[in-house]
């Protein structure tokens, strides 16, 4: 048995000799694609979020927690709010990849100048407005003399509730604004410093659930609402249904109108696909249920976004998840997505290659033998027309020539499938010798 493995180990030599440069260059071409396309993403992304028990912070506690289960970890950082979050996408030092933007912070134009792109609408935000007090309010030119918080300059609602003012005709100097953040400000509406306070915000906040729940806090209705929302169309039109806060309480006791922008994800445009699709999913699963605003599965949704859609957001919500991220795992549907056309160029390649070399590596065992048949072919020569006193001396030099060949060849190791080969060459061999005899006897 040892001779029998030393006689056929060498062809997987001849194997690797003969296929080894094809499966080099194959190797390297997919090294070389595998950095273009760069499948992996980075194991780190840093999202901005929002102020102290606001939406935004509790929905970046959702996506951190979502992502770490594929291997990515999320870094939040606090916002005073939308607009601050704009400013640190656009500013390239800042190092945030992804934040949450209100609908109605920016323009398209800008935004494709900035580089920024939408993973899609999330939640509607609707403006609340609380205040101390039984007075019933319904326009917001009531709230003039008032003093009313309306957030840091970093967020989105200060120009929101500007622009609300705008329109009806009330100078922003006949409200007392306030740039209080949500927590202290609420704290100061509580205690009766203040008047009221304005939020844009999912209800899943929880200021905004306390607040529904305080006695002496009215929110204030918006029975024009309908008339905001053709005046503004990132705005849409939503009702606060009776008993949403709390059906035993009967909390709040009637329907309230409201306006409300939407939540965006938006990302730099440079985001890495597989971030795309995992931030996309993860809002799918995070958002995609029914709310005290939508029913389940409106959101998210490329809708209500004036920034451009991400191409492989935009798929999604047309198509849903692909097939292989339906039943892979994330790193390897991802893998096979990023790499599919490489695997097709490979399997291309493939093709011919598996029929040139097999041939090749027939050739390349053959050729061992093919050797000593030139030699055999030398000493066939080297005895025609040999003059008659050299005769004697030329045979015997041929006949030693042949037996070295032949010993040679003996030690010559081959796959046992070529075995015939070498036979065909010993037979050969003593073909020769015999003829040389036979010459050697005829002198």
């Amino acid at each position: 048995m040892p001779k029998i493995f030393k006689f056929t180990q060498f062809s997987l030599r001849d194997l690797i000799v003969t296929a080894g440069p094809a499966t080099l260059l194959v190797i390297g071409l997919c090294f070389v694609a595998y950095w273009l396309i760069d499948p992996s993403p980075p194991k780190q992304v840093v999202m901005s979020t929002g102020q102290e028990n606001s939406a935004y912070q509790e929905f970046g506690k959702k996506y951190a927690a979502t992502l770490a289960r594929q291997g990515i970890q999320v870094e939040l950082r606090a916002s005073p709010g939308s607009r601050e979050n704009l400013k640190r996408l656009q500013e390239q030092d800042s190092g945030v990849d992804i934040a949450f933007v209100q609908s109605g912070s920016t323009e398209q134009a800008e935004a494709e100048r900035q580089g920024l792109v939408s993973l899609g609408s999330l939640f509607t935000e609707p403006v609340w407005i609380f205040l101390r007090g039984n007075k019933k309010i319904s326009e917001l030119s009531q709230l003039k003399g008032l003093k009313i918080n309306v957030g840091p300059a970093g967020t989105g609602v200060p120009q929101l509730f500007k622009s609300l003012l705008e329109v009806n005709n009330i100078e922003a100097t006949e409200v007392r604004l306030g740039d209080l953040d949500n927590t202290p400000a609420t704290v100061e509406l509580l205690a009766g410093r203040i008047d009221g306070l304005v939020f844009s915000s999912a209800p899943d906040a929880p200021l905004i659930q306390m607040l529904l729940q305080t006695p002496g806090i009215q929110l204030v209705d918006f029975p024009q609402a309908e008339a905001y929302t053709r005046r503004f169309p990132f705005l849409s039109h939503v009702v606060l249904p009776r008993g949403i806060a709390d059906l035993g309480k009967n909390l709040p006791a009637r329907d309230y109108h409201l306006i409300a922008p939407t939540a965006t994800l938006v990302a730099r445009e440079d985001l890495h696909p597989a971030l795309v699709d995992l931030f996309v999913q993860a809002a799918a699963r995070i958002h995609g249920g029914a709310s005290w605003f939508n029913v389940q599965k409106a959101f998210p949704t490329a809708s209500y976004t004036e920034i451009p859609v991400a191409r492989d957001a935009e798929r999604y919500y047309r198509s849903g998840p692909s097939f292989l991220e339906r039943y892979l795992p994330f790193w390897l549907a991802n893998f096979f997505s990023r790499m599919w056309v490489v695997i097709i160029a490979v399997g291309a390649l493939a093709l011919p290659l598996s029929r040139i070399l097999p041939p090749l590596y027939v050739w390349k065992v053959r050729s061992r033998i093919y050797r000593w048949y030139g030699k055999l072919r030398a000493v066939e020569q080297a005895i025609e027309e040999v003059p008659a006193e050299r005769r004697a001396e030329v045979y015997q030099e041929q006949l030693q020539r042949l037996n070295e060949i032949e010993e040679k060849a003996n030690h010559t190791s081959i796959p046992l499938s070529f075995a015939e080969e070498l036979y065909g060459l010993r037979s050969h061999i003593n073909f020769v010798r015999k003829r040389i005899l036979w010459l050697t006897q005829g002198q």
